[in-house]
């Protein structure tokens, strides 16, 4: 198991394809009413497909992403990829970040300098974190075409084994939102004694409609559910009932992979219908390029099977109980009070409500979630 340095570089002949099938695509009409009522718009996919096309640099994506520490290491039957970035000063803690769906360790481009070198953006050496950043297993770099799939919870032991046996981490922190929200919280569950705490921007809390209701808060967050299981979760039915299908479509054709993902990046994030307005088309499209190419969104679905058809990733009976803390971001697709947090976390010690951001926390708001995780683990090394 010893890993093996990693460099990006996908054939040219790659590129090709995906611009040639570019120039082919065949839009729909848009439906008459307000634009992206439906799904997402057709006059913005149009634009989305052309730079894609014409302008898009993905060898400079390739560039940023192989500016950082990559390895690959052959852990729980496939080829695990990871970023491996050391951190600048002197007792660095080993953080694991874990990223989530429709995301990819482009994400964390611009947290990672501020945990690991938080001198260099006016903070305290003493902060720093060597950080850990792997592709979910099924996802991006760490997939190949017939490898097992992993859901939350074999994700979790690949990753406990990746910073213990692997990295040789007898301890360290962990942090997620989305998936890694729920893969961070496993790991609390079954392998505390291995972890200093956890840092979440996504709770992993049951999402019952008939949970038992003891506040007007809980309440608000029930009827929350509901309009997001009737508006907001068709993807998750899908993805989690019939992935194979679905990933015809997506594998073949780039324009409906990135209107897939670019819905979600737009409903999801804190950006006023103005998907640009916070993210850029380089910033998307190498998101959504390393779905394209690596040919990963069938397998990304994974998780989302593997949730609707097995049990709850935190088992009945069980609690989080290793040191705790949350970051609710107002543009999270959900909001559960903290009285229903506790349900799940024996000890929670930080809870931020934070003014501004979204599901993509690492990516719209680098500077606040990083002071975020370094506050919360100060006491913690």
């Amino acid at each position: 198991m010893q890993p093996a340095p990693f460099t990006i570089n996908f054939p040219e002949d790659r590129l090709t394809d995906l611009r040639e099938r570019l120039g082919r695509t065949r839009f729909p009409d848009q439906a008459p009413g307000p634009d992206w009522a439906y799904g997402t718009n057709v006059s913005f996919m149009e634009s989305l497909v052309e730079y894609w096309r014409t302008e898009f640099d993905w060898r400079a994506q390739e560039a940023r992403l192989n500016a950082f520490p990559q390895f690959t290491v052959p852990l729980h039957g496939i080829d695990l990829h990871f970023l491996h970035v050391p951190g600048q000063g002197p007792a660095p803690l080993p953080l694991l970040l874990s990223h989530g769906w429709p995301g990819s360790v482009f994400e964390f481009l611009e947290l990672i300098p501020r945990l690991t070198d938080p001198a260099r953006f006016g903070g305290d050496p003493a902060d720093a974190f060597t950080v850990v950043a792997p592709s979910l297993p099924g996802y991006g770099l760490s997939f190949r075409p017939g490898q097992a799939r992993f859901g939350v919870e074999a994700i979790a032991d690949c990753f406990a084994d990746l910073m213990t046996g692997v990295l040789g981490y007898p301890r360290f922190a962990a942090q997620g939102g989305d998936w890694g929200g729920f893969i961070t919280s496993r790991l609390g569950a079954v392998h505390a004694d291995k972890l200093a705490g956890i840092h979440l921007n996504m709770l992993a809390v049951r999402r019952d409609l008939d949970m038992p209701v003891a506040s007007p808060d809980e309440q608000r967050f029930v009827d929350e559910l509901k309009v997001w299981q009737r508006e907001g979760a068709g993807y998750q039915t899908i993805q989690g009932t019939r992935p194979q299908t679905l990933a015809f479509g997506l594998s073949d054709s780039p324009a409906g992979l990135a209107a897939w993902i670019v819905e979600k990046f737009r409903a999801w994030s804190d950006c006023s219908g103005d998907v640009l307005s916070v993210f850029t088309r380089d910033q998307l499209l190498a998101n959504i390029g390393l779905y394209w190419f690596t040919g990963a969104i069938g397998s990304s679905f994974w998780p989302y099977y593997a949730r609707m058809h097995g049990p709850w990733p935190i088992p009945d009976g069980r609690s989080v109980d290793v040191p705790m803390a949350y970051c609710e971001f107002p543009h999270e697709m959900l909001h559960p009070p903290r009285s229903i947090a506790e349900r799940a976390y024996a000890d929670i010690r930080r809870w931020t409500v934070m003014p501004h951001g979204g599901h993509f926390a690492a990516m719209e708001q680098p500077d606040a979630l990083a002071d975020d995780i370094k506050t919360f683990f100060r006491p913690l090394r």
